[in-house]
């Protein structure tokens, strides 16, 4: 070889570094999804082995899930976003709008639970959790008082000022809470006027606070402020694996079954691909690290829970869903913006 070419060839290479084709088409995946826990989780244990296998970088969009789909429709157009994680009840709505390519049919979808395919489909679900009632261990006993047993409970007077309830117009487990308390009193998810006739002078004067979103009940806990409060399964135990006393219960009248769906945008830039990440999701790896990562219930029915996920939840995942409720996402969002509205008027008025 010509000694100057060599000579030119290796100046090249010191100043640009090693350079191959895979590194120039190395994509990237923008994924709508909640900030905070979720993301630190998906971004350190689960996305990397999909980037390191499909040579994409995933980068978070983080929001809630009524950020994320203000976002969807305000892009519908020309996406920004691939993929998406929301709440089931605003996955429903994002489906109906028709924002959501159906999922690829693939051999994993047949591994899943019957409820974790959403709507014919056109999303899935990539975890799963129980909402039930949630309390401060440490203040129950000093008060010598029993576990909570019912959805009703939060009615107690003996719980004066100690209720701390999310808003149902930002929170699907305020919105779960007052659903379970509403057909207790008499309503159905087409009508929730016995819920909103009777929660002002049964829960209402119960409650300290209402919540945008379930961030600061830790706090509230420690402080001795918060009794008892609507909270996933999952959620309490990663309060107890940071000390803080919290204990969860699943109501004698059930939980209520909470789902985080994903699905791709429909016209987003790279359609394939936000489909094998949606496979990816799905599959054992990605599930038994978030069962290992957060305490999370698996969709896909071939991992099981481990002794450990278990002793952190309670129990097997046959017994955590067991005696569920779902809700009716067709009915609520048909009337859920005037149920909000009419919650932020006569409720946190």
């Amino acid at each position: 070889m010509n000694m100057k070419y060599l000579t030119l060839t290796c100046m090249l290479t010191s100043v640009l570094g090693v350079w191959s084709p895979a590194q120039a088409q190395t994509k990237t995946l923008y994924v709508g999804m909640n900030g905070g826990t979720m993301e630190k989780n998906y971004t350190s244990g689960i996305f990397p082995d999909f980037e390191k296998a499909n040579n994409v970088k995933v980068v978070v969009v983080p929001g809630t899930s009524s950020d994320i789909i203000a976002k969807m429709q305000a892009q519908k157009d020309k996406p920004q976003m691939h993929v998406v994680f929301l709440d089931d009840g605003v996955m429903y709505r994002a489906v109906n709008m028709n924002l959501c390519e159906k999922v690829k049919d693939t051999p994993v979808l047949k591994d899943l639970y019957p409820f974790a395919r959403l709507a014919n489909d056109q999303a899935v679900a990539v975890d799963m959790g129980v909402v039930g009632i949630g309390y401060n261990k440490k203040m129950f006993a000093e008060k010598g008082w029993p576990a909570p047993t019912s959805w009703m409970d939060f009615a107690d007077p003996k719980y004066k000022q100690k209720v701390v309830f999310q808003s149902i117009s930002s929170s699907t487990f305020g919105l779960y809470g007052f659903m379970m308390y509403n057909r207790l009193v008499g309503g159905t998810d087409k009508n929730v006027e016995p819920g909103f006739k009777k929660w002002p002078t049964s829960v209402g004067p119960n409650v300290l606070e209402y919540l945008s979103s379930s961030a600061k009940i830790s706090e509230m806990i420690q402080t001795n402020e918060a009794a008892i409060f609507p909270l996933t399964v999952t959620a309490i135990a990663n309060l107890k694996a940071k000390g803080i006393p919290a204990e969860f219960v699943t109501p004698k009248e059930g939980g209520v079954l909470l789902m985080v769906g994903a699905c791709a945008l429909k016209n987003n830039s790279e359609p394939d691909l936000s489909q094998k990440l949606i496979e990816y999701l799905l599959s054992v790896p990605a599930q038994t690290k978030g069962m290992e990562m957060a305490a999370s219930i698996p969709v896909n029915r071939n991992v099981k829970l481990t002794e450990a996920a278990q002793a952190k939840l309670g129990g097997k995942t046959e017994v955590l869903t067991k005696n569920m409720n779902t809700i009716d996402w067709d009915a609520v969002n048909e009337k859920r913006t005037e149920w909000n509205n009419r919650w932020n008027r006569m409720v946190e008025q």
